[in-house]
Protein backbone atom coordinates (compact mmCIF):
# COMPACT_ATOMS: atom_id res chain seq x y z
CA UNK A 1 0.00 0.00 0.00
CA UNK A 2 2.94 2.33 0.57
CA UNK A 3 3.50 3.25 -3.14
CA UNK A 4 -0.19 4.16 -3.50
CA UNK A 5 -0.10 6.46 -0.47
CA UNK A 6 3.06 8.10 -1.78
CA UNK A 7 1.46 8.65 -5.18
CA UNK A 8 -1.56 10.30 -3.58
CA UNK A 9 0.70 12.51 -1.46
CA UNK A 10 2.66 13.55 -4.52
CA UNK A 11 -0.53 14.48 -6.35
CA UNK A 12 -1.82 16.51 -3.40
CA UNK A 13 1.54 18.21 -3.18
CA UNK A 14 1.42 19.20 -6.84
CA UNK A 15 -2.12 20.49 -6.43
CA UNK A 16 -1.15 22.56 -3.38
CA UNK A 17 1.88 23.93 -5.24
CA UNK A 18 -0.39 25.07 -8.06
CA UNK A 19 -2.80 26.69 -5.61
CA UNK A 20 0.06 28.56 -3.97
CA UNK A 21 1.19 30.03 -7.28
CA UNK A 22 -2.19 31.04 -8.70
CA UNK A 23 -2.04 33.18 -11.83
CA UNK A 24 -4.76 35.76 -12.18
CA UNK A 25 -7.01 36.16 -15.20
CA UNK A 26 -9.26 39.14 -14.72
CA UNK A 27 -12.94 39.04 -15.62
CA UNK A 28 -12.58 42.54 -17.03
CA UNK A 29 -10.62 44.06 -19.88
CA UNK A 30 -8.07 46.82 -19.68
CA UNK A 31 -9.77 50.07 -20.71
CA UNK A 32 -6.74 51.34 -22.63
CA UNK A 33 -6.60 48.11 -24.64
CA UNK A 34 -10.32 48.37 -25.37
CA UNK A 35 -9.97 51.97 -26.58
CA UNK A 36 -7.10 50.91 -28.83
CA UNK A 37 -9.23 48.08 -30.21
CA UNK A 38 -12.06 50.48 -31.03
CA UNK A 39 -9.65 52.88 -32.73
CA UNK A 40 -8.18 50.10 -34.82
CA UNK A 41 -11.59 48.69 -35.72
CA UNK A 42 -12.74 52.05 -37.08
CA UNK A 43 -9.70 52.63 -39.28
CA UNK A 44 -10.08 52.63 -43.06
CA UNK A 45 -10.18 48.98 -44.06
CA UNK A 46 -7.00 49.04 -46.15
CA UNK A 47 -5.01 50.79 -43.41
CA UNK A 48 -6.20 48.25 -40.84
CA UNK A 49 -5.22 45.31 -43.05
CA UNK A 50 -1.81 46.85 -43.75
CA UNK A 51 -1.12 47.33 -40.04
CA UNK A 52 -2.24 43.79 -39.22
CA UNK A 53 -0.04 42.43 -42.01
CA UNK A 54 2.96 44.26 -40.56
CA UNK A 55 2.39 42.76 -37.10
CA UNK A 56 1.82 39.35 -38.63
CA UNK A 57 5.06 39.47 -40.61
CA UNK A 58 7.07 40.56 -37.58
CA UNK A 59 5.57 37.94 -35.25
CA UNK A 60 5.23 35.06 -37.71
CA UNK A 61 7.96 35.55 -40.35
CA UNK A 62 7.60 31.97 -41.59
CA UNK A 63 4.08 32.84 -42.79
CA UNK A 64 2.76 29.32 -42.19
CA UNK A 65 -0.84 28.26 -41.67
CA UNK A 66 -1.42 25.58 -39.07
CA UNK A 67 -3.98 22.83 -39.67
CA UNK A 68 -5.96 21.53 -36.71
CA UNK A 69 -8.77 18.99 -36.51
CA UNK A 70 -11.63 18.94 -33.99
CA UNK A 71 -13.65 15.81 -33.27
CA UNK A 72 -16.87 15.63 -31.27
CA UNK A 73 -16.14 12.66 -28.99
CA UNK A 74 -19.49 13.00 -27.19
CA UNK A 75 -22.38 14.70 -28.99
CA UNK A 76 -25.66 16.17 -27.75
CA UNK A 77 -27.68 16.13 -24.51
CA UNK A 78 -25.80 19.10 -23.06
CA UNK A 79 -27.73 20.75 -20.19
CA UNK A 80 -26.51 24.27 -21.05
CA UNK A 81 -28.70 26.73 -22.99
CA UNK A 82 -26.11 28.32 -25.32
CA UNK A 83 -28.34 29.99 -27.91
CA UNK A 84 -26.10 29.07 -30.83
CA UNK A 85 -25.58 25.40 -30.01
CA UNK A 86 -27.54 22.52 -31.56
CA UNK A 87 -26.15 20.14 -28.91
CA UNK A 88 -28.21 21.70 -26.15
CA UNK A 89 -30.84 19.34 -24.74
CA UNK A 90 -33.18 22.34 -24.55
CA UNK A 91 -33.60 22.69 -28.32
CA UNK A 92 -35.15 20.49 -30.99
CA UNK A 93 -32.45 20.06 -33.63
CA UNK A 94 -31.49 17.32 -36.06
CA UNK A 95 -28.09 16.68 -34.46
CA UNK A 96 -27.38 12.97 -34.03
CA UNK A 97 -26.49 12.29 -30.40
CA UNK A 98 -23.84 9.77 -29.42
CA UNK A 99 -22.20 8.82 -26.11
CA UNK A 100 -18.50 9.17 -25.40
CA UNK A 101 -16.47 7.43 -28.08
CA UNK A 102 -14.09 4.59 -27.36
CA UNK A 103 -10.39 5.45 -27.30
CA UNK A 104 -9.54 3.25 -30.29
CA UNK A 105 -12.13 5.03 -32.44
CA UNK A 106 -10.80 8.43 -31.38
CA UNK A 107 -7.26 7.39 -32.26
CA UNK A 108 -8.30 6.27 -35.73
CA UNK A 109 -9.78 9.71 -36.37
CA UNK A 110 -6.58 11.32 -35.10
CA UNK A 111 -4.48 9.19 -37.44
CA UNK A 112 -6.63 10.24 -40.39
CA UNK A 113 -6.30 13.89 -39.42
CA UNK A 114 -2.53 13.60 -39.16
CA UNK A 115 -2.35 11.89 -42.56
CA UNK A 116 -4.13 14.93 -44.00
CA UNK A 117 -1.71 17.43 -42.50
CA UNK A 118 -3.24 18.24 -39.10
CA UNK A 119 -0.68 19.09 -36.43
CA UNK A 120 -3.13 19.47 -33.55
CA UNK A 121 -5.99 17.13 -32.69
CA UNK A 122 -8.79 18.57 -30.58
CA UNK A 123 -11.48 16.52 -28.83
CA UNK A 124 -14.77 18.05 -27.72
CA UNK A 125 -17.41 16.60 -25.40
CA UNK A 126 -20.83 18.18 -24.86
CA UNK A 127 -20.72 18.36 -21.09
CA UNK A 128 -21.33 21.18 -18.64
CA UNK A 129 -18.36 19.74 -16.79
CA UNK A 130 -16.50 16.43 -17.12
CA UNK A 131 -18.00 13.58 -15.11
CA UNK A 132 -15.82 11.85 -12.57
CA UNK A 133 -14.76 8.27 -13.06
CA UNK A 134 -14.40 6.11 -16.15
CA UNK A 135 -15.46 8.67 -18.73
CA UNK A 136 -12.91 11.27 -17.61
CA UNK A 137 -10.27 8.52 -17.38
CA UNK A 138 -11.13 7.59 -20.97
CA UNK A 139 -10.49 11.16 -22.09
CA UNK A 140 -7.12 11.11 -20.30
CA UNK A 141 -6.20 7.89 -22.11
CA UNK A 142 -7.25 9.42 -25.45
CA UNK A 143 -4.96 12.38 -24.77
CA UNK A 144 -2.03 10.05 -24.12
CA UNK A 145 -2.73 8.11 -27.31
CA UNK A 146 -2.98 11.25 -29.45
CA UNK A 147 0.30 12.49 -28.00
CA UNK A 148 1.92 9.16 -28.91
CA UNK A 149 1.13 9.93 -32.57
CA UNK A 150 3.36 13.00 -32.39
CA UNK A 151 0.41 15.43 -32.48
CA UNK A 152 -0.50 18.29 -30.17
CA UNK A 153 -3.51 17.36 -28.03
CA UNK A 154 -6.36 19.71 -27.16
CA UNK A 155 -9.68 19.08 -25.43
CA UNK A 156 -12.80 21.10 -24.68
CA UNK A 157 -14.89 19.49 -21.96
CA UNK A 158 -16.72 22.36 -20.28
CA UNK A 159 -16.05 23.77 -16.83
CA UNK A 160 -13.04 22.39 -14.95
CA UNK A 161 -11.91 22.33 -11.35
CA UNK A 162 -8.27 22.50 -10.24
CA UNK A 163 -7.93 18.73 -9.76
CA UNK A 164 -9.23 17.96 -13.25
CA UNK A 165 -6.89 20.51 -14.82
CA UNK A 166 -3.95 18.89 -13.01
CA UNK A 167 -4.91 15.43 -14.30
CA UNK A 168 -5.19 16.78 -17.85
CA UNK A 169 -1.72 18.27 -17.53
CA UNK A 170 -0.30 15.01 -16.23
CA UNK A 171 -1.83 13.19 -19.20
CA UNK A 172 0.21 15.45 -21.49
CA UNK A 173 -2.48 17.87 -22.65
CA UNK A 174 -1.06 20.77 -24.68
CA UNK A 175 -4.14 23.03 -25.03
CA UNK A 176 -7.49 23.43 -23.32
CA UNK A 177 -10.18 25.18 -25.34
CA UNK A 178 -12.68 27.22 -23.37
CA UNK A 179 -14.24 30.02 -25.40
CA UNK A 180 -15.86 32.93 -23.60
CA UNK A 181 -17.98 33.35 -26.76
CA UNK A 182 -18.66 37.09 -26.51
CA UNK A 183 -18.17 40.12 -24.28
CA UNK A 184 -18.98 40.00 -20.58
CA UNK A 185 -21.71 42.59 -21.17
CA UNK A 186 -23.44 40.57 -23.90
CA UNK A 187 -22.88 37.14 -22.38
CA UNK A 188 -26.21 36.79 -20.58
CA UNK A 189 -28.07 37.46 -23.83
CA UNK A 190 -26.54 34.29 -25.30
CA UNK A 191 -26.20 31.98 -22.28
CA UNK A 192 -28.06 31.94 -18.95
CA UNK A 193 -27.11 28.56 -17.43
CA UNK A 194 -23.62 29.74 -16.54
CA UNK A 195 -21.92 33.08 -16.07
CA UNK A 196 -18.98 34.75 -17.76
CA UNK A 197 -17.19 34.44 -14.42
CA UNK A 198 -17.57 30.63 -14.57
CA UNK A 199 -15.71 30.61 -17.86
CA UNK A 200 -12.94 32.76 -16.44
CA UNK A 201 -12.52 30.50 -13.40
CA UNK A 202 -11.91 27.51 -15.66
CA UNK A 203 -9.36 29.50 -17.64
CA UNK A 204 -7.56 30.22 -14.37
CA UNK A 205 -7.40 26.51 -13.52
CA UNK A 206 -6.01 25.79 -16.99
CA UNK A 207 -3.35 28.49 -16.75
CA UNK A 208 -2.42 27.58 -13.17
CA UNK A 209 -1.51 24.10 -14.39
CA UNK A 210 0.65 25.39 -17.25
CA UNK A 211 -1.69 24.19 -19.99
CA UNK A 212 -1.79 26.43 -23.05
CA UNK A 213 -4.99 28.44 -23.28
CA UNK A 214 -7.19 28.26 -26.37
CA UNK A 215 -9.89 30.90 -25.99
CA UNK A 216 -11.93 32.91 -28.47
CA UNK A 217 -15.49 33.63 -29.44
CA UNK A 218 -18.31 33.64 -31.96
CA UNK A 219 -19.19 36.62 -34.13
CA UNK A 220 -22.60 37.31 -35.63
CA UNK A 221 -24.83 36.51 -32.63
CA UNK A 222 -26.45 39.94 -32.70
CA UNK A 223 -23.68 41.60 -30.71
CA UNK A 224 -22.47 45.14 -31.42
CA UNK A 225 -19.06 46.09 -32.74
CA UNK A 226 -18.31 47.36 -29.22
CA UNK A 227 -19.02 43.86 -27.88
CA UNK A 228 -16.66 42.36 -30.43
CA UNK A 229 -13.91 44.74 -29.37
CA UNK A 230 -14.59 44.07 -25.68
CA UNK A 231 -14.11 40.37 -26.42
CA UNK A 232 -10.77 41.03 -28.13
CA UNK A 233 -9.75 43.42 -25.33
CA UNK A 234 -10.55 40.75 -22.72
CA UNK A 235 -8.32 38.25 -24.53
CA UNK A 236 -5.54 40.81 -25.02
CA UNK A 237 -5.67 41.79 -21.33
CA UNK A 238 -4.79 38.24 -20.23
CA UNK A 239 -1.19 37.96 -19.05
CA UNK A 240 0.08 35.84 -20.59
CA UNK A 241 -2.22 36.14 -23.58
CA UNK A 242 -3.92 33.03 -24.98
CA UNK A 243 -1.65 30.96 -27.17
CA UNK A 244 -4.56 30.11 -29.44
CA UNK A 245 -7.59 32.27 -30.38
CA UNK A 246 -10.37 30.64 -32.42
CA UNK A 247 -12.69 33.13 -34.11
CA UNK A 248 -15.97 31.63 -35.28
CA UNK A 249 -18.53 32.93 -37.75
CA UNK A 250 -21.98 31.98 -36.40
CA UNK A 251 -23.39 28.81 -37.93
CA UNK A 252 -27.16 29.09 -37.69
CA UNK A 253 -28.80 25.76 -36.84
CA UNK A 254 -32.52 25.20 -37.23
CA UNK A 255 -34.17 24.87 -33.85
CA UNK A 256 -31.77 27.11 -31.96
CA UNK A 257 -32.73 30.61 -30.74
CA UNK A 258 -30.24 32.20 -33.13
CA UNK A 259 -31.44 30.42 -36.27
CA UNK A 260 -32.88 33.64 -37.76
CA UNK A 261 -30.18 36.06 -36.66
CA UNK A 262 -29.20 38.64 -39.26
CA UNK A 263 -25.98 37.79 -41.08
CA UNK A 264 -22.85 39.65 -40.03
CA UNK A 265 -21.13 41.56 -42.85
CA UNK A 266 -18.01 39.55 -43.68
CA UNK A 267 -15.87 42.69 -43.63
CA UNK A 268 -16.74 43.22 -39.96
CA UNK A 269 -15.56 39.65 -39.36
CA UNK A 270 -12.31 40.39 -41.20
CA UNK A 271 -11.85 43.64 -39.26
CA UNK A 272 -12.14 41.71 -35.99
CA UNK A 273 -9.49 39.23 -37.10
CA UNK A 274 -7.17 42.10 -38.03
CA UNK A 275 -7.62 43.79 -34.64
CA UNK A 276 -7.03 40.44 -32.91
CA UNK A 277 -3.80 39.99 -34.85
CA UNK A 278 -2.53 43.43 -33.84
CA UNK A 279 -3.43 43.10 -30.15
CA UNK A 280 -2.58 39.38 -29.84
CA UNK A 281 0.57 39.27 -31.99
CA UNK A 282 1.93 35.90 -30.78
CA UNK A 283 -1.36 33.98 -30.78
CA UNK A 284 -2.46 31.47 -33.36
CA UNK A 285 -5.58 33.19 -34.68
CA UNK A 286 -7.75 30.33 -35.87
CA UNK A 287 -10.34 30.67 -38.62
CA UNK A 288 -12.87 28.26 -37.18
CA UNK A 289 -16.59 27.55 -37.66
CA UNK A 290 -18.62 29.17 -40.42
CA UNK A 291 -16.25 28.72 -43.34
CA UNK A 292 -18.95 26.93 -45.34
CA UNK A 293 -20.79 30.27 -45.41
CA UNK A 294 -17.73 32.10 -46.73
CA UNK A 295 -16.43 32.21 -50.28
CA UNK A 296 -12.89 31.05 -50.99
CA UNK A 297 -11.96 34.70 -51.48
CA UNK A 298 -13.45 35.69 -48.11
CA UNK A 299 -11.40 33.00 -46.39
CA UNK A 300 -8.25 34.22 -48.14
CA UNK A 301 -9.06 37.74 -46.92
CA UNK A 302 -9.34 36.43 -43.34
CA UNK A 303 -5.94 34.77 -43.66
CA UNK A 304 -4.49 37.94 -45.16
CA UNK A 305 -5.87 39.92 -42.21
CA UNK A 306 -3.93 37.82 -39.72
CA UNK A 307 -5.51 34.39 -39.19
CA UNK A 308 -2.78 31.76 -39.35
CA UNK A 309 -4.58 28.56 -38.47
CA UNK A 310 -7.68 26.73 -39.66
CA UNK A 311 -9.78 23.82 -38.49
CA UNK A 312 -9.51 21.36 -41.33
CA UNK A 313 -11.55 18.31 -42.30
CA UNK A 314 -15.16 17.47 -43.08
CA UNK A 315 -16.81 18.60 -39.84
CA UNK A 316 -16.08 20.85 -36.84
CA UNK A 317 -17.92 19.25 -33.91
CA UNK A 318 -21.36 19.45 -35.59
CA UNK A 319 -20.66 22.18 -38.18
CA UNK A 320 -19.68 21.23 -41.74
CA UNK A 321 -16.22 22.17 -43.07
CA UNK A 322 -15.02 22.43 -46.69
CA UNK A 323 -12.91 19.25 -46.43
CA UNK A 324 -9.22 18.36 -46.64
CA UNK A 325 -8.95 18.73 -50.44
CA UNK A 326 -10.28 22.29 -50.37
CA UNK A 327 -8.19 23.19 -47.32
CA UNK A 328 -4.96 21.83 -48.75
CA UNK A 329 -5.48 23.84 -51.92
CA UNK A 330 -6.38 26.94 -49.90
CA UNK A 331 -3.17 26.71 -47.88
CA UNK A 332 -1.11 26.07 -51.03
CA UNK A 333 -2.66 29.15 -52.63
CA UNK A 334 -1.69 31.20 -49.58
CA UNK A 335 1.80 29.89 -48.89
CA UNK A 336 3.38 28.57 -52.10
CA UNK A 337 4.78 30.50 -55.08
CA UNK A 338 3.18 30.24 -58.50
CA UNK A 339 4.58 27.63 -60.86
CA UNK A 340 3.59 26.12 -64.17
CA UNK A 341 1.03 23.86 -62.51
CA UNK A 342 -0.89 26.58 -60.64
CA UNK A 343 -0.37 29.60 -62.91
CA UNK A 344 -3.09 30.34 -65.45
CA UNK A 345 -1.84 31.23 -68.90
CA UNK A 346 -3.70 34.23 -70.30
Amino acid sequence: MEPIIESQDNQLGKLQCNLNSVKTISEDYDEAIYQKAITLYKKPFLQLIQEAAGVHKESWPEADIQRSALLSIKTGSCPEDCSYCPQSARYETDIKKHPLMEVNDIVEKAKAAKANGAERFCMGAAWRKPPRGEQFDRVLEAIREVKSLGMEACVTLGLLNEEQALKLKEAGLDYYNHNVDTSKDYYSKVITTRKFQDRVQTLRHVRNNDINVCCGGILGMGESSDDRMKLIAFLATMDPQPESVPINFLVKFDGTPLENTQDLDILHFVRTIAVARILLPKARIRLSAGRMDMSREAQILCLTAGANSIFSGEVLLTSPLPGYTFDNQLIDDMTKPLNKENMNVL
